[in-house]
Parts: structure tokens; sequence; C-alpha cells
């Protein structure tokens, strides 16, 4: 008998939904671990614009990101371009610790001073300094925009400003600065709000503008640059109270971290990594301990490796304010293969989000991520958010050298748990060897390898393409914001279908005699 189609949903509620709930998805049971390639997201109801998709989302319990985005802290892949560009396109940069203290929290330093609300420890100059001076920092720095004080420091009285125009066409680089600095200064007094300071740089179309106090004492400074970037890179990620761009950064669980930690917080870190490859360690639990105990919520702290809900719950306890989750999912990780320990990446996101979200807890995918759909299905499956390596390696912003190999340009790229970055340091300072437990090893053994990845052109092309396919993949699913996705799988109002290995075929190019993948323009 034919059904008149206006009873369509009432028959449907008969029936019942079609697919599959999350929980039904992930059964260990019968189907064991799966991966982001094993199941599929179906489709939901459309009635907004992708270009209305909201990707905010919290990364801890105090770091919101416009963009669920973070770069991974490896040598290959993050240093300051890569941080300070993930921030500004609203995601968040993590530094890795395969080097000294000292040079990571010189890292964290040039982030932070990249893009500034109110700049209240500017490089300042007094007027017997030299134009090589100005030069100099120039070069080191990128800005020879410079206040002038009595006494060359923050506090003392301003006297004058010197800018690339005074010292532009000027040969005599030992004449002091008193002889081309400009005295007539446009200034705001201190208390000034930064829109209102931001209106007066437009007004007066000067490159720097001072904050004095009654005393005409220096207190800040506001940048014209910093305006620009305001309005090229709407999502940056900042920090709320002093508008500098958000950085993390990572620390083993070695005593010596302690002190590197220290440096970092000073330079102004907002977001501690403890990067281990198994987080479910008494060293990680003390170490959490301790950054709670010292720094209060001065800094948050994203803990882990886990893939499990027994270590999550170790890891929480102790006062973790985020968990990352993945081991041996990476391209370049072979922790699965010689350690015989670890997870498929898809359940341990689903098992350990599902978690962690009774407390509050945000979860960060870490590995497995080749594509956009891959990060849609992390953040399917609970993450607040996904940590990239090898979809970042390759780019201009990555650290590293290009090289051409067979006609392709192509960077290095490796796992930190590979031998070749194990050696790049000593032991005090390898944060590779401390990732993996190994510093006192007399035999290393790798679990990472070194490789190659093509040249992927600047991250500031392909994370807009990452965000604006994620918006159409939430709009496909008929989600309208990031915010309400888990809630919607959590009800079963967004549904599953697993993946057979011939369907995983077909839902790639097939049957082609040859093709050309563009993935954005």
């Amino acid at each position: 008998m034919t059904l008149d189609p206006k009873l369509a949903q009432q028959e449907l509620a008969k029936m019942g939904k079609d697919g599959l709930s999350a929980a039904e998805l992930i059964d260990l049971q019968n189907r064991g671990g799966l991966t982001y390639n094993d199941f599929l997201i179906l489709p939901g109801f459309i009635n907004f614009p992708a270009d209305n998709v909201s990707l905010e989302t919290k990364i801890t319990r105090n770091i919101t990101l416009k963009a669920p985005l973070m770069s991974s802290p490896m040598d290959t892949v993050t240093e300051v371009d890569m941080a300070i560009t993930m921030a500004l396109l609203g995601g968040i940069g993590i530094l890795h610790n395969n080097c000294t203290p000292e040079e990571q929290a010189a890292m964290v330093k040039k982030v932070k001073k990249f893009e500034n609300g109110f700049i209240t420890d500017p490089i300042v100059l007094s007027a017997q300094h030299k134009i090589r001076d100005v030069i100099a920092i120039k070069n080191r720095l990128g800005f020879a925009g410079v206040p002038i004080t009595d006494n060359g420091k923050v506090g003392g009285k301003l006297i004058g400003i010197v800018t690339n125009r005074d010292i532009g066409f000027r040969e005599d680089i030992d004449a002091e600065l008193s002889t081309v600095m400009s005295t007539d200064v446009v200034t705001a007094r201190y208390g000034v709000t930064l829109a209102e300071a931001n209106q007066i740089l437009r007004e007066s179309k000067k490159g720097k503008l001072p904050i004095v106090d009654e005393n005409n004492n220096l207190v800040s400074l506001v940048a014209r640059s910093d305006l620009l970037k305001n309005r090229d890179y709407p999502w940056a990620s900042k920090h709320p109270q002093t508008k500098q761009l958000l950085v993390g950064a990572a620390i083993g669980t070695r005593p010596g971290d302690r002190v590197r930690l220290e440096k970092l917080v000073e330079a102004g870190l907002d977001l501690v990594v403890i990067d281990s490859s198994q987080g479910n360690s008494s060293f990680q639990i003390e170490m959490i301990k301790h950054i709670k105990e010292t720094y209060g919520s001065k800094i948050d702290v994203l803990a882990g490796n886990v893939v499990t809900r027994d270590q999550a719950a170790n890891l929480i306890a102790a006062g973790a304010d985020g968990l990352r989750i993945g081991m041996g999912s990476g391209s370049i990780c072979i922790t699965q293969e010689v350690m015989a320990v670890g997870r498929p990446q898809g359940t341990g996101v689903f098992q350990v989000s599902q978690f962690a979200r009774k407390f509050g807890v945000p979860t960060v995918a870490d590995g497995g991520i080749s594509n956009v759909g891959h990060i849609a299905k992390a953040l399917s499956l609970g993450a607040s958010c996904v940590m990239m390596g090898s979809l970042l390696a390759g780019t201009t912003e990555a650290p590293g050298e290009y090289f051409f190999l067979d006609g392709k340009r192509l960077k290095k790229y490796r796992g930190m748990g590979s031998l070749d970055a194990m050696e790049k340091n000593d032991s005090d300072n390898s944060g590779s060897q401390a990732r993996y437990f190994s510093e006192s090893d007399k035999v290393k053994v790798a679990q990472g390898v070194t490789g190659a990845v093509v040249d992927k052109g600047s991250i500031k092309q392909f994370i807009p393409y990452l965000i604006t396919g994620l918006q159409h993949s939430l709009q496909d699913m008929g989600v309208p914001h990031l915010s309400e996705l888990w809630n919607m799988v959590d009800s079963g109002e967004v549904r599953f279908e697993h993946r057979s290995a011939a369907a995983q075929i077909e839902g790639g190019v097939h049957d082609l005699f040859s093709y050309e993948k563009r993935l954005y323009k």
C-alpha cells in the first residue's frame, strides 16, 4: 500500500533514525578499534549558510579559540613563524622543546611581542644613543619606531621618538639620536582604552602612539602595525587582557623542566603542554600538581598523551585543564609497531573525550589527521580541537630549508621519537628523548622516523582552506555551531555509518586513467 506523502515524518518516527549513534559505532566488542577512515558521518538538515558556522571552541578550561586548530610541538613543525601565523589565523602554535630553555623562552617572547595591544615593555632608547643603535634594532626586530626618554628606559620622561623616516637617508650612523629625533610627539594619557588609542592612531596617521602618565613619563606604547593586523586577522587568538597573541610550549617531566617552565612563564606563556608519548605516569602527575601549586590559574596545562579512560582519570584528578589524545597514530610515529602499545585514533578520541567531558575537560585529538574530513571526524567523536603535524609540515612557516628531489620541492619532517630528533641535543636539553623516557638509555629505541613532505606553500592560504572546509562539513551534518556538535552527537541527532574496505575505495577517487587533485585556490 502506498502511503500519503504527508505522513513521511510519522513513518520515519516509527522506523527510527537511519544510521548509528556514536556509541553504537564505537562497538569494541564487535568492531574493535576504529580509525577515521573506518566511518562516515551521515548528512543532516541544512537551514543555514556555511560561512555562518561558528568554529569557536575551548581547548582547555580557560582558553578559547576561534578555530579548533593547533600545531604540534615538533622541531620540524612549530617554531616562531608557525606559532605567530597559527595564532593570527585563529588557532594556536605549540613551540617544541628540543632546544635549550633559553632558546624556547626567546621563541615565546618573539610570539608575544609580534602583535600587542598595549606594549608594556617597548624598546626604548635615550637621546645619547646613536643612529647605529636604531639600525641594529631594525635588523634584529624588524621595526625602527623607538620612543626616546631621558634615561632610555620605560618610566623615564618622554622627550621624542625616532622613526624610519628620521634615519632612512642619514649616512652618519654615529650621530646621536638627539640630532634626528622628532620632539613633536602625539601621545595619549595612561588610562586610555585600546579602542580610543587605535582611534588616535587612525586620526593622527602616526606609526606609534606613546602612552604617558600625568608627568609625561612613558608607560606603554601602541603600534599602528598592530591596528592593521587587527583588520587583516579578525580571528586572531589573543589574550583577553594584554591582547597579545596566544602561544603554547612543550615541556617534559624532568626536574630541569621546572626551571624551563619558569623561564617560559616569565616570557609570557599562555599554555603549557606536557609532552610525553605515555602520559599516565607518576612523573606527569607530579608535574601537573607542581604547576598548579606554583602558578595557579596563571597558566593552563594540556596533559597527555592518553588513549584510555584509565589514563585520563589520573591526569584529570591531578588537575589537568585539557587532555591530548593519541599514541602511535601519527604519520611518522612507529610506537604501535615497535612498542605494541597504543590505540586506533578514532576509538581513543571517543572513549577519552566522552569521559573527560563529564569533568568539563576539553580534549585535543593528536595524530592521524591528514585532511579536512579527518578534522571533522575527530571533532564529531568529542575532541574540542585537533593537533596537526604532518598536515603543516612542508609549509613555508615550518622550520627547515626546502630541497629538491626528483623534481619535487620538499622539506624535512621527522618524528620526535626518531633517532635524528633524539640526537639533536644532549640529554639535558633533549625534549625528544624525555618524551619517550629515553634520556638514560644506552641504546636508543626509535619510536619515529625521518622523512620528507612536499611543499604545501604558506599556511596563510592552507589554514583558511581547512577552516572553510570544516564549515562546509558541519553544514552538511546540519550543525550550525561547533559547540553544539557534541550535544547533537550525544543525543543521537548526528548519525554515523561504519565503512567496509570496498566503501572506502568507493569514497575516494577511482576508475580514472589519471587525475589532478587540487584542494584549494
